[in-house]
């Protein structure tokens, strides 16, 4: 066992008192975040043009508070919970990189790069703290605060990318394809051994966003501007349904649950 592995599995003090945070990575955690990044596109742009951008940000960060404060009041991974919070961080990171780039007028060129830098600052830190980034470890406050903010940061970043490349001449149906073949990368790096588990996810983790949001886009934007033209409601709407479903079943049958909250919920039932 390498000093690295050692410290990854190493025994945590505040194990005794906090199960795992966040759900495994099976395909329904890939699902969901790609239905969740395309959810929080169209919900983002659909709340600014019925709300106004000013009461739209100032709702969706008010329900970003609301639900890490239900996350963090909570001791072990609970689905809809977790799920929420992802829905919220989508929908506000959206909010984040457009109030930057419409509001401010600052170019996708720019924030792109920028959301970059502070994701990297948010892994350092976590990473010289903490000395590990793998999910599997997210069992103490501090380590659950450095994965909600890189989870932030990921979101305003794929964003920025999502919203840049569909700018300079891919269009969104151009964005899905390449983003599609970028989250092939990392996959298919780690399936031959030249990318580490850590790293492959959160290459991955990044890419959804924008992966998710072009296609939310291409399906929502009229056919003068490359899209299907079905409309930001319906979008939502049917988006926000399919994460429903998918939660839902995996609240009753745990199968993203990692073993040791699984094993919780199973002495909790017979209890």
């Amino acid at each position: 066992m390498t000093a690295k592995h050692a410290l990854d599995d190493r025994p945590l003090v505040s194990v005794r008192q906090m199960a795992s945070k966040v759900p495994e990575v099976t395909v329904y955690f890939w699902m969901i975040k790609v239905l969740t990044t395309g959810m929080g596109e169209t919900a983002s742009d659909l709340l600014a043009r019925l709300l106004g951008p000013v009461p739209a940000v100032a709702l969706g960060g008010l329900a970003l508070v609301a639900s890490l404060a239900v996350q963090f009041t909570l001791r072990r991974y609970v689905a809809w919970a977790y799920w929420t919070a992802i829905v919220m961080v989508s929908v506000f990171g959206t909010m984040a990189a457009d109030v930057l780039h419409v509001g401010l007028g600052v170019p996708y060129a720019v924030s792109t790069p920028a959301f970059l830098v502070v994701l990297a600052a948010v892994f350092v830190l976590w990473y010289v703290s903490e000395g590990t980034l793998s999910i599997h470890s997210i069992r103490t406050r501090r380590r659950e605060m450095f994965y909600w903010a890189a989870v932030l940061a990921t979101f305003a970043l794929g964003t920025a990318a999502g919203d840049l490349t569909a700018t300079v001449g891919f269009g969104y149906l151009g964005s899905v394809v390449l983003f599609a073949a970028a989250i092939c990368v990392p996959a298919l790096a780690h399936r031959f051994g030249a990318l580490n588990a850590v790293t492959s996810f959160w290459t991955a983790y990044v890419i959804t966003r924008p992966l998710g949001a072009s296609l939310a886009d291409w399906m929502a934007v009229g056919h003068t501007r490359g899209g299907l033209g079905l409309g930001l409601g319906p979008v939502t709407l049917a988006w926000t349904v399919a994460i429903i479903g998918f939660v839902g079943f995996l609240a009753v049958s745990q199968r993203d649950a990692q073993g040791d909250v699984r094993r919780d919920v199973q002495s909790d039932a017979v209890a």
